[in-house]
C-alpha cells in the first residue's frame, strides 16, 4: 500500500550566527541593530525539518512538501537562492518583519492561515513539520499554536525520526531526558512534528534541483501575502546583550570535593 503525504514545513529565517547581534530598542518596540543588513539562514532548527519532509516525501510517490515562511521577501529570496538547490518544495512565503521578538501567538496565526489556504491540501495526509526549537527567540510553542489553530491534537515534540506503516499510522522517537528516546505511535495523519536534528545530513547543493524551484519561488515570492504580527500585550522593557564575566583562579593541591564545592558557591553567589 502506497501512502501520500502532504508535508508542510513551518521555516524561519534567522540572522548568520557568524554574525554579531547588538539589540536595541526602536521606535516599534526591540530588535537588532542593522537588522535588514545582515545576512540570513533557514533556521538551523527547521532546516532539519524541511531535510527530513523532503527525505520522507521522496519515499512515497504523489507526496509533496510546501515550506510556509514568514519574513521581509528580499531575505526570503537571499535565503531560497541557497535552500532551493538541497531539497524539493514549493515556497509559500508570507511577507512580515522578521526578528526574534514578535509574539508567538501573532506568527502561529499567519502560518495557520497560510496553510488552511494552501490549494489542493487534504488534511486526510497531512503532517505538520518544524523546528523543535528556535534559533531567533526560541519561544517553543509556536508549531504547537499552528498545530492547535488548525485543531490538530496529535503532536510530538523533540522528534529525531519516523517511520510510516502501510496502513498510514506511524511511529516517532521523542527525545526525552537521559540521552533516550520515547517511542511513541500515531494512527495517522493529520499531526504535528516538531523536530529535533533528526539523523540526516545537510544535503549537497545540486543545481537541478535549485532551478526546478526557482522557477515556482520567484513567482510565489511576488506575490506573497503581506502580514502584520500584533503585539498582543507583548512588551519588552528592555533588550541588551547577556554580561560577560570571566574569574579565573589558580589553586593546587585542593581535593575534587573542595573544587567543586567552591564553584557550587560561586555559582549561587552569581
Amino acid at each position: 500500500m502506497t501512502n501520500e503525504l502532504h508535508i508542510v514545513v513551518c521555516a524561519g529565517i534567522a540572522p548568520d550566527p557568524l554574525q554579531t547581534l547588538e539589540p536595541v530598542t526602536g521606535a516599534t518596540g526591540p530588535g537588532l541593530k542593522n537588522e535588514m543588513m545582515l545576512p540570513a539562514i533557514l533556521d538551523p532548527w527547521a532546516a532539519s525539518a524541511l531535510f527530513e519532509a523532503a527525505n520522507l516525501a521522496s519515499r512515497f510517490p504523489g507526496s509533496k512538501v510546501w515550506l510556509v515562511s514568514l519574513g521581509p521577501k528580499a531575505k526570503l529570496q537571499q535565503v531560497m537562492m541557497t535552500v532551493a538547490q538541497k531539497a524539493i518544495f514549493e515556497l509559500v512565503p508570507i511577507d512580515a518583519p522578521i526578528g526574534g521578538f514578535a509574539d508567538a501567538h501573532a506568527t502561529a496565526g499567519a502560518l495557520a492561515d497560510a496553510i488552511a489556504a494552501l490549494p489542493g491540501l487534504d488534511r486526510e495526509k497531512l503532517l505538520i513539520f518544524g523546528g523543535w526549537e528556535s534559533a531567533t527567540r526560541g519561544a517553543g510553542v509556536t508549531l504547537q499554536l499552528v498545530g492547535e489553530r488548525l485543531g490538530i491534537t496529535d503532536q510530538f515534540q523533540g522528534v529525531d525520526q519516523i517511520d510510516l506503516h502501510d496502513d498510514g499510522s506511524f511511529e516517532v522517537l521523542e527525545r526525552v531526558e537521559g540521552g533516550k528516546h520515547q517511542v511513541s505511535r500515531c494512527i495517522g495523519a493529520p499531526a504535528v512534528l516538531g523536530w529535533a536534528t533528526g539523523n540526516l545530513a545537510e544535503p549537497r547543493n545540486n543545481p537541478q534541483t535549485g532551478m526546478a524551484n526557482m522557477r515556482t519561488i520567484m513567482p510565489a515570492l511576488q506575490k506573497a501575502k503581506l502580514a502584520t504580527l500584533t503585539a498582543n500585550g507583548l512588551h519588552y522593557s528592555s533588550v541588551s546583550l547577556p554580561k560577560q564575566q570571566r574569574t579565573t583562579r589558580v589553586v593546587k593541591d585542593r581535593s575534587p570535593d573542595e573544587i567543586a564545592a567552591e564553584i557550587v558557591a560561586w555559582i549561587g553567589a552569581n
